[in-house]
């Protein structure tokens, strides 16, 4: 029934109420989807986003001006802005990102799974040649793991989950949609190492926080869904998170291999293949010589001058093997393991040295007795000490106990 559109968005958007309230009769409701987008390529460059920031809280100013008219307004968005910055006239909001009761709005829950979509459950088994048990596993190994509050449901990655079962295959839908150059860009201003983004301890104030002047890049990496809570400390009133599930974690670590190992991630990927072949069979000597034979190819490195270097290197690399866990810094009674490995049937412990020996590297790991420390693990315990050569950027060589 609008005719003569306004000028300006603000005033288009009352003439929108106005003409709703009018022929309904009733209040209206106003969702507002990514209402963050426009803000988000320019969130670190101040002169755009304060520009921005007018534009967008002339636009939210009519739900003031209108607010008899309102039923209610639903904002959704990846990123937090501060409350002042684009909604200064809107006093009453209310943040429901880490509520209990609306914890499962944005997903699909554990139970809605296992109820609303049984069938479809048993149509992938089916495709899949595998029983109920093993699909709701594996589906939870890769698109499970969301929590966004204290006492959260398990939330499935909706766009993952659906994908899934509409091509009844196991992939990486998430990322394959884009790629988080985005993160990659922050991830190097903020100077994080893929080792980094890992399992952590916070409170709420540092990871659900305002991303324009944020000091850390946890904000960014929490909601944008690279981290997730996993635990909640009700006594101290903090919160652990980590990578959400499989499909990120090495959906994450795909994206990191350009900037980290190598541009050719093909080359990369099939290399980590093979060493993947060679663990299964418990042949790490063979691993290690494909690795060795691989970084012969790799174009010169400016910044391989550190042992730090080499552990985000291979980290990003055992990351790719997808049944695997790898972990980084696992502290023992006497020190840290620089790398630690899960495979199927065995544990690895991982000491790098760089200028050095692979000998003196398996000195350390047997001085300080790192084994011990992993002796309930239930898997047999080989230690692996690895020297790099400043020289050759490449491994020169390494001791297997």
């Amino acid at each position: 029934g609008i005719s003569s559109p306004a000028n300006g968005s603000n005033n288009r958007l009352i003439d929108l109420v106005n003409a709703a309230y009018r022929k309904s009769g009733k209040q209206v409701v106003v969702l507002v989807d990514e209402y963050d987008a426009p803000m988000l390529d320019a969130a670190h460059e101040k002169e755009q986003l304060d520009e921005l920031r007018n534009i967008m809280r002339n636009f939210y100013s009519p739900l003031k001006f209108c607010e008899a008219k309102l039923r209610f307004v639903f904002l959704t968005g990846i990123t937090k802005f501060s409350q002042l910055s684009i909604f200064s006239e809107l006093n009453n909001i209310t943040n429901i990102s880490m509520n209990d009761d609306y914890a499962g709005i944005c997903g699909i829950t554990k139970d809605e799974l296992l109820t609303r979509m049984s069938a479809d459950i048993d149509v992938l088994s089916k495709a899949m040649g595998m029983d109920r048990t093993q699909t709701i596993g594996r589906l939870k190994d890769n698109y499970d793991g969301y929590h966004f509050s204290a006492s959260s449901p398990d939330v499935f990655n909706p766009f993952s989950l659906l994908s899934c079962f509409a091509e009844k295959k196991f992939e990486a839908y998430w990322f394959a949609s884009g790629t988080p150059t985005y993160l990659i860009n922050m991830m190097r201003k903020y100077d994080v190492q893929p080792v980094d983004i890992t399992r952590v301890e916070a409170s709420a104030s540092e990871f659900d926080a305002p991303t324009e002047n944020m000091p850390t890049i946890m904000p960014l990496l929490y909601q944008s869904g690279y981290i997730t809570i996993k635990d909640y400390n009700r006594d101290y009133d903090y919160y652990t998170l980590d990578v959400p599930n499989k499909e990120v974690r090495l959906g994450l670590t795909k994206a990191l291999i350009p900037s980290y190992v190598s541009p050719n991630t093909l080359a990369v990927t099939n290399m980590a293949r093979r060493i993947a072949q060679a663990l299964d069979k418990r042949d790490m000597d063979e691993a290690l010589t494909l690795l060795q034979t691989f970084l012969g190819t790799i174009p010169y490195c400016t910044n391989a001058n550190s042992e730090g270097h080499y552990q985000q290197m291979l980290y990003v690399i055992f990351s790719l093997l997808t049944d695997y866990l790898v972990d980084v810094e696992v502290h023992t009674p006497t020190g840290r393991v620089d790398i630690v490995m899960l495979t199927r049937t065995d544990l690895y412990l991982l000491e790098i040295k760089l200028n050095q020996s692979g000998k003196s590297a398996s000195h350390q790991i047997n001085l300080k007795n790192y084994r011990q420390r992993f002796a309930l693990s239930g898997r047999p315990i080989t230690t692996v000490g690895v020297n790099f050569d400043g020289e050759t950027r490449n491994i020169s060589d390494w001791i297997i106990e």
